[in-house]
């Protein structure tokens, strides 16, 4: 069974940075697809960035794109989410996501194993 845990929410200033980790645990990293979602009060859950298993392709959302950067370190099974010029919108629970899916898929459906998510609050 794949279990999933996420590290380094907490509160960020606007304009300032943060890194998420994930780890994963119970398989072959290396075997999945990694993304990042996020859910803010009263809205559904939206994709932020995802990395391939093994060639390095990721694929950001227009809301992050210029700002947040995925990468992942396949040795130590964690996946990053670096954040950088933060602003008030970011603030929601950020949920890492395994999938066996092929490149840096987008959709939720694409994943089969979620962790509890880190809250990240962006203020000034």
């Amino acid at each position: 069974q794949v279990h999933l845990v996420e590290s380094g929410g907490g509160l960020g200033q606007i304009g300032g940075s943060l890194r998420l980790s994930c780890i994963l645990s119970g398989r072959p990293f290396s075997r999945y697809a990694m993304g990042w979602f996020r859910q803010a009060p009263g809205k559904e859950r939206e994709f932020v960035a995802a990395i391939s298993r093994n060639d390095g392709t990721t694929y950001n959302s227009d809301s992050v794109k210029g700002r947040f950067i995925i990468s992942r370190e396949n040795a130590k099974n964690t996946v990053y989410l670096q954040m950088n010029a933060l602003l008030p919108e970011d603030t929601a629970v950020y949920y890492c996501a395994a999938g066996t899916g092929i490149g840096a898929p987008r959709r939720i459906s694409d994943y089969n194993y979620w962790g509890q998510g880190t809250q990240v609050t962006v203020s000034s």
